[in-house]
């Protein structure tokens, strides 16, 4: 073969090869882009798994009652199983710093023989990692064992993620407050709620990876930050 032939026929192969190498190239981006939707798309069903439909009583009593606040009427049913006597003590954790008992009480009259008995205010968490700290703290100087942890549906799976691994040796019994917007239509119906459940879905994969590498960094999401005045409302966070 002449030597201007052999470099037609390379010249030839090398432009038919380009395109099968552009179509593997897509193939392999197409195939990779399928697995993480698909790991996506599971573990969004795992996680609605872990999001309890309805409430239910807890399964037992606990030394201890929490309610991370930051969702509607979740400061009062934690209130309400104290006073049923689920446990001997409640932390209420996020309180904004200008809030107290009074902003409480106001809001829910019934409540002042156990805010003057058994309640705790914790007014430095801003966000569920810091909840999970102070909660440990508060477990830890009253002795408590067990707690029965009050929050939103929604929170609950990203709460025990946090609090069981800032107190592994706690026993952890949820409580799981559902919305009357959640009692009214399915959450698959509504655009807000799906939003709502998609970004606690993100904030949940980045608390299970965060602890999973030993709980270290906080990826973007600061310890410390300021909390909007809530009023009249009772005693909560605006970060959760």
């Amino acid at each position: 073969m002449r030597l201007s032939e052999l470099r037609l026929s390379e010249a030839e192969h090398s432009h038919n090869a380009a395109p099968k190498h552009r179509r593997l190239r897509h193939r392999v981006v197409m195939l990779a882009a399928f697995g993480v939707l698909l790991f996506i798309g599971l573990g969004f069903v795992d996680f609605l798994s872990r999001v309890p439909p309805a409430e239910e009583r807890p399964s037992r009593n606990a030394d201890g009652i929490v309610v991370l606040t930051g969702g509607s009427s979740r400061v009062s049913d934690a209130l309400e199983l104290l006073s049923i006597g689920y446990g001997r003590r409640l932390l209420i954790s996020g309180v904004h710093p200008t809030n107290g008992y009074s902003d409480i009480q106001r809001t829910l009259p019934d409540s002042q023989r156990l805010l003057a008995c058994c309640v705790d205010l914790d007014r430095s968490a801003v966000n569920t990692r810091s909840n999970a700290t102070e909660t440990r703290r508060w477990a830890t100087e009253r002795g408590f064992r067990s707690l029965i942890v009050v929050t939103s549906n929604y929170h609950m799976p990203r709460a025990i993620v946090e609090l069981s691994h800032a107190m592994p040796d706690i026993e952890l019994v949820p409580f799981a407050v559902v919305g009357e917007k959640w009692r009214e239509e399915p959450w698959w119906t509504s655009g807000a709620a799906l939003r709502l459940l998609l970004s606690e879905y993100a904030k949940y994969l980045f608390a299970q990876t965060r602890v999973a590498f030993g709980g270290v960094g906080q990826g973007g999401m600061p310890e410390a930050g300021t909390q909007a005045p809530l009023p009249a409302k009772p005693a909560t966070a605006s970060v959760n």
